[in-house]
């Protein structure tokens, strides 16, 4: 007689184990695959664990050989490398595919409206650009506005940062950042729960919310309008315990509403890079980024200059340039005012 094979958590979510699923398994202590039928047995319909054992003797390895070769792995909760802080959620994902390196460390979320001001992607950059200078680890989702400053804010630097996708691993989305995607994957990691094939369909985001909220220990909101993703992803995150923090914003901008009312609910304020630095227990002295502590700004008292106008006194390439930016604004040697300038400080 043929041996059963044991269930294992990709085999349900092949099967089309959903939520249920997953806060069962999380409720019942995240067992090893051979114990999971005895916590699924009588709870879950038996059409969806025998479809289950179908898809461990077939499906799951054919694909897991063709993610492999598109450079992606499968972890769960049983892999060591599997994010610790998602198994203290409430609801976790059955699994994750993975293409890239997961670091374990200090992460902040920054997230916020895809419909972003240039006050919002300033913001955003400079943020990740502190956080992940010193070492930290930038999470976002990839989207359009403040998740792609963020993102990219972090890789000026040479610093970590990790995508969160709402569709399959197959599918970049939205489509124009299929270059951040292949250089978040270089440097940082791309991570979704969703099979290959997977569309990014609008519920989607919601539930991808979840994971973003529960990889950090702090997520800060920079600009959402009042029925923005972003503050669906704070609420996951109180719920799950993190620190939520917000950027002030103009109370004229429609894109301020969500974080000045979460500052209205208590949030913690984010009005310099250093706040956040300490709301996650960085060192504020750069650990990567280029620059020397030697040199001082550029600039004498009483200019503003503009960040290109930057880079050309610093006759280094921009990144560079850029790199020692914020390096002097994390040590309180300039700052950057509401219009964008680049003053000295006194």
């Amino acid at each position: 007689m043929k041996k059963r094979l044991d269930i294992s958590r990709l085999g349900l979510l092949m099967a089309g184990g959903g939520a249920k699923v997953r806060r069962l398994i999380a409720e019942n202590g995240h067992q090893q695959s051979k114990e999971l039928e005895q916590v699924l047995a009588g709870k879950l319909p038996g059409p969806l664990l025998d479809a289950a054992r179908t898809a461990e003797e077939s499906a799951v390895p054919k694909l897991l050989e063709r993610v492999f070769r598109a450079g992606w792995r499968w972890l769960d909760s049983a892999t060591l490398e599997y994010p610790a802080a998602l198994n203290q959620t409430t609801d976790p994902p059955l699994g994750l595919f993975v293409k890239g390196r997961l670091d374990p460390g200090p992460a902040v979320a920054i997230v916020g409206s895809r419909r972003a001001t240039p006050y919002g992607i300033q913001v955003s950059r400079l943020l990740a650009e502190s956080v992940a200078g010193v070492g930290g680890t930038v999470i976002s989702g990839m989207a359009r506005g403040v998740d792609a400053a963020a993102h990219e804010g972090a890789l000026s630097v040479g610093g970590k940062t990790w995508a969160v996708w709402g569709c399959g691993p197959d599918t970049v989305y939205p489509p124009e950042h299929g270059g951040l995607a292949e250089k978040i994957g270089e440097t940082g990691a791309l991570l979704t729960e969703y099979l290959p094939g997977a569309s990014p369909r609008r519920h989607h985001f919601p539930e991808r919310n979840r994971i973003v909220a529960g990889l950090a220990s702090v997520v800060v909101v920079v600009e959402a309008a009042a029925r923005s993703g972003a503050l669906s992803t704070a609420r996951q995150a109180l719920d799950e315990g993190r620190d939520v923090m917000a950027v002030p914003g103009s109370i004229f901008s429609e894109v301020s509403v969500g974080p000045n009312g979460l500052l209205r609910a208590g949030a913690q304020p984010v009005t310099c890079a250093g706040d956040l630095l300490e709301a996650l227990g960085l060192d504020r002295e750069p650990t990567g980024v280029a620059g020397s502590k030697d040199e001082g700004p550029p600039i004498e008292l009483g200019e503003a200059v503009t960040a290109d106008e930057w880079a050309q006194r610093m006759e280094k390439p921009v990144d560079i340039a850029q790199a020692a930016l914020v390096e002097m604004e994390i040590r309180g040697l300039i700052e950057r005012g509401p219009d964008g300038l680049i003053r000295r400080r006194k």
